[in-house]
């Protein structure tokens, strides 16, 4: 094990993401491979830990609901025993305090273990590019988490092509009461596939070029119709967003939350006055935003 922390404390926060589009390109190894354009937004789960002087890993939630998570599902468990395992340092007492819902499509699970890879990266000294093999063995979007922004996301999810962008996406954002599991999800696709639609390409160069009508244009989820199908409060989220007449609205990821693109902050915040007193759905206005600032390097 490593000596001592550099640091007896540290913490990192890392925002949740929307999948502006998500094609299923195919199946490989037991997974199914994408073809998504995803983007940050100003939702965060914050991670906080604290140096131990002995190899063990606990993880403390907060928030949302995530208390009764079992350790041995909770992938920042799993993301901070592979960070000591690859590298040989002491463990953490790790507080993880959730603002993503769970189970929403947002990529929390995902956000959490690279929060705690990169709040033990800042402890032990390790440089953020030897995060990417651990964030890629937890999960398909914790790759894109470590650094977050816009990019293009291919594989299983672990291809990440960061895209380049200057001007920030206003959405109404509804969640629905209750989550959806990713695997059911899939499985009811995979019962009724859609054809795959080459639409994250274009949706990629709009975006990057500040293309509004060329972003929305291209907003698609291959997950919509299964994510509907399993949550009902999923589908309502959607039809109620379609009733506001937005540029664009979809499903982000497996669901169970839904997004509406309008052309500024104002008609955002008009929509979600419309949905006041609509029960067992939680509507808020969020903005895309950049990439977070890349962990430290390791001290020779």
């Amino acid at each position: 094990m490593a000596e001592r922390a550099q640091k007896h404390r540290a913490k990192s926060k890392v925002s949740a993401k929307v999948n502006l589009s998500l094609n299923i390109s195919g199946a490989a190894g037991g997974y199914h491979l994408i073809d998504s354009v995803a983007v940050a937004i100003n939702v965060y789960d914050t991670v906080v830990a604290a140096s131990r002087r002995d190899g063990l890993i606990n993880v403390y939630m907060r928030g949302m609901g995530s208390e009764g998570i079992l350790p041995e599902q909770n992938n920042a468990v799993s993301a901070g025993e592979r960070f000591v395992a690859a590298f040989g340092t002491c463990g953490a007492d790790i507080e993880v305090h959730k603002s993503i819902p769970i189970g929403a499509g947002l990529g929390g699970s995902s956000a959490d273990a690279a929060g705690t890879l990169l709040a033990l990266a800042q402890l032990y000294g390790v440089p953020q590019e030897e995060l990417v093999p651990l964030a890629a063995a937890c999960g398909s979007d914790t790759v894109y988490m470590l650094t977050g922004g816009a990019a293009r996301l291919s594989g299983r999810g672990e291809r990440v092509q960061p895209l380049r962008v200057l001007q920030p996406l206003h959405m109404l954002l509804l969640v629905p009461e209750g989550g959806t599991s990713a695997a059911a999800c899939y499985r009811e696709y995979d019962a009724s596939p859609d054809p795959l639609r080459a639409d994250s390409a274009r949706l990629a160069a709009a975006l990057v070029r500040g293309d509004f009508a060329g972003v929305c244009a291209n907003v698609y989820n291959a997950l919509e119709r299964p994510a509907c199908a399993l949550h009902a409060g999923t589908a309502e989220a959607l039809a109620l967003a379609r009733s506001f007449s937005p540029s664009a609205c979809a499903v982000t990821g497996s669901g169970s939350a839904v997004f509406a693109l309008f052309e500024t902050e104002e008609l955002c915040l008009w929509a979600q006055s419309r949905c006041k007193g609509v029960r067992g759905l939680r509507a808020s206005v969020v903005r895309t935003v950049p990439p977070h600032a890349a962990g430290k390097k390791r001290k020779e």
